[in-house]
């Protein structure tokens, strides 16, 4: 009876007890904390070698990821492991179906936003502020993000416009996206499988070198799918797509979700900057970069969320002319080895200049604020500011910007 009892919860309900149950009893935590103190006394009242202790800045690292990284990871790996189950049971259905006439590629200059029917792109590549002689880069974004008034977006679209050289365009399919979690990942094979369709009309217009896919999160699968839908219906294959900490929960490679994998594009170059957590930690493209580890918190963050987003900070960055080799990554195992200095090899850049015949592992290290890369200037980031943004908008922010400043005065 009590089993029957469950079944008929809310899914987030029963989601949530399961969690609840997974968790180790209070006993057997106290236990375990018993055990650490005991031995570190008895570490303390031995005669240790100095040059075995943790530093500092180890110890401050090292007690960020216990407090605010690993307790996260240990949820989210109950969570997958739930939602795979869920899944494979093939009695889980979205509770919005991917509807092709609601979803919108919507194309960025400098001072315009013009959204497109994804069934009928080609009012896109008819209009003024299509160049079909540019590239053609397609961002998606993840989980509850919506195309107006996202970062994400708002960020890419003035880092590409400041570069000049491409059409920028994101993905608008929020309602596909911005629902229960379960529900928003199943979708994303669908929405791939819609972008795909609209993706073969462009190449009447564009060819398929000219195209990137970037996607974030849950986007990072859906460009995934995207790809590999192309190619089912043209027998054509994207150049490259870019994954930025693709999203972990219900996304595993074998199962009903496997998500982006190497192979969706001619070359798969994947950002992990809060791997395990929200992030897979697992290779996944033809080059995996781990900045700052493998820890769930790259330096500077203090929560899973900050974590997640670093990887579109990372890759935002490197869009500005100037700044493609602010991260310069080594082949390597583990960031240990990395910084004792035994991983030879060639630095390579990550992000947007990133060279695609490169294959592996590449760790590096990365700053705890903007400019986030460890070869960036402070002074060119500052020069950029401006650049990318819409000159009329960079007006009225310097003349509120002076108005604010004059009231200070009285």
């Amino acid at each position: 009876m009590a089993r029957i009892a469950l079944k008929m919860l809310p899914l987030q309900v029963y989601l949530l007890l399961q969690l609840l149950v997974s968790f180790p009893s209070i006993h057997s935590i106290e236990f375990t904390l018993s055990d650490i103190i005991e031995s570190a006394g008895k570490v303390g009242s031995s005669i240790v070698d100095p040059s075995l202790l943790p530093t500092p800045q180890g110890l401050l690292d090292g007690s960020k990821q216990l407090i605010a990284g690993y307790p996260f990871e240990f949820v989210s790996n109950s969570i997958n492991t739930i939602c795979s189950q869920a899944l494979a049971s093939n009695k889980i259905m979205s509770k919005y179906m991917p509807d092709i006439n609601k979803m919108n590629f919507q194309l960025h200059s400098a001072c315009e936003k013009a959204n497109f029917p994804l069934s009928n792109p080609e009012g896109m590549w008819k209009s003024p502020l299509f160049d079909p002689k540019k590239k053609v880069i397609i961002l998606a974004t993840g989980w509850t993000t919506t195309v107006n008034g996202s970062d994400t977006i708002d960020e890419f679209s003035k880092a590409y416009n400041c570069r000049g050289d491409v059409n920028f365009v994101a993905l608008d399919a929020a309602r596909f996206v911005d629902t229960l979690y379960t529900w928003s990942a199943f979708n994303t094979e669908d929405i791939g499988e819609h972008i795909a369709a609209g993706l073969v009309k462009l190449l009447d217009l564009v060819p398929v070198d000219n195209i990137h896919l970037i996607g974030h999160s849950l986007g990072a699968h859906i460009v995934g799918s995207a790809g590999r839908h192309l190619r089912r219906l043209t027998n054509q294959t994207i150049p490259r797509i870019t994954g930025l900490d693709p999203a972990k929960p219900c996304f595993n490679e074998g199962e009903v979700l496997s998500g982006l994998m190497r192979g969706d594009a001619r070359f798969v170059d994947v950002i992990h900057s809060n791997p395990g957590v929200l992030g897979k930690r697992d290779p996944m493209g033809d080059v995996d970069f781990y900045p700052g580890g493998m820890g769930p918190l790259p330096a500077g963050c203090l929560t899973v969320t900050c974590a997640h987003a670093r990887s579109w900070e990372y890759f935002a960055e490197t869009i500005y002319p100037g700044n493609e080799m602010n991260f310069r990554a080594t082949r390597c195992n583990s960031m240990s080895r990395l910084r004792d200095l035994r991983c030879p090899g060639n630095e390579v850049p990550m992000g947007y200049n990133v060279p695609h015949d490169v294959k592996g592992n590449y760790f590096l290290e990365v700053s705890g604020s903007s400019p986030y890369g460890s070869h960036a200037s402070v002074v060119r980031n500052a020069q950029l500011e401006q650049c990318g943004k819409c000159p009329a908008s960079s007006t009225k922010t310097e003349v509120a910007t002076s108005t604010r400043t004059s009231r200070l005065w009285f």
